[in-house]
């Protein structure tokens, strides 16, 4: 492995004296975490932790209005958890030997709605979205509560949604990485039509991977959904790590192919895919996320 040296001095009893930071010199990838609504980071804490043995640095955050700021809860808009998106990511690629051209963003419900636009203000060149939701455009800096009083996002999302139509589906329209799609079999708040709409969408993806977690609900209650959600999203990203790794010349890009019907089991994939170590999260995402 290639190292980089960088000569400091050190201060000593009032002297100066000389020393080498010897560091990895290879780059290796980010990966940004984005929970949904109602969660928190504390939610892909340990997935982060078993992503970072792949060799990369991970980053979990809590958006506003959540956590240690749910005071905000009700007040909080969709512009101002975007630029906390923003901001958690100017902050992984300044980290200390962070690849800024080698960033992945895994976002779930509303995370992975937001996720879906960040690729539209950022470089980003893996995405994985785990039940995305959707939102009418209007109402872009109302309270996030608000949104479902507003707007019929029932019948909304019952349809399939055009990319001119939306502001998440146009970023995902021009988003030219990979991406991963993760439905839940048993989703009562994200239909199938939302997945429809992503996935239409990316046209211009360089490969596109479609799971269907089969008997999961959209909170991924118990620990079968959250050993399979977290076993296929290190499968993906340990290929898609691996294959930066490689050379342009050996690494090979992913043809699209059909989804899968949601009966079908979650380990199908439209291409052969490495196997990952299984792992659950302790702290399960919350079954009650009845407003994404």
């Amino acid at each position: 492995m290639s190292t980089l040296e960088e000569t400091i001095e050190i201060g000593v009893d009032g002297e100066r004296i000389a020393g080498t930071f010897v560091t990895p010199g290879t780059l290796i990838p980010g990966v940004l975490f984005v929970h949904g609504w109602g969660g928190s980071q504390e939610q892909y804490r340990s997935r982060a932790r078993e992503v970072a043995e792949l060799g990369c640095v991970c980053l979990t955050f809590d958006l506003r209005g959540h956590a240690q700021t749910r005071t905000q809860f009700e007040t909080v808009s969709r512009a101002q958890n975007l630029e906390d998106v923003v901001t958690a990511y100017d902050t992984l690629v300044k980290r200390r030997h962070v690849d800024p051209g080698a960033i992945a963003v895994v976002g779930s419900s509303y995370g992975g709605y937001l996720a879906a636009i960040l690729t539209s203000m950022r470089k980003v060149r893996w995405l994985a979205l785990r039940a995305p939701a959707l939102y009418i455009d209007s109402g872009w800096k109302s309270p996030k509560l608000q949104l479902h009083k507003d707007q019929d996002l029932r019948t909304y999302r019952q349809r399939l949604v055009l990319a001119s139509e939306n502001r998440a589906l146009k970023a995902m329209q021009a988003f030219e990485g990979d991406v991963m799609l993760i439905e839940s079999e048993c989703d009562a708040i994200i239909p199938r039509a939302v997945l429809t709409s992503y996935r239409e969408a990316a046209i211009h993806a360089r490969s596109l991977t479609y799971r269907c977690l089969g008997g999961a609900d959209h909170g991924l209650t118990g620990e079968r959904a959250q050993k399979n959600y977290t076993k296929v999203l290190e499968t993906w990203l340990k290929e898609m790590v691996q294959g930066s790794r490689r050379s342009p010349a050996t690494a090979s890009a992913e043809t699209p192919a059909p989804a899968p019907n949601a009966s079908q089991a979650q380990s199908e994939s439209p291409a052969p895919r490495a196997e990952a170590a299984d792992g659950a999260d302790s702290a399960r995402e919350p079954a009650a996320e009845p407003r994404a």
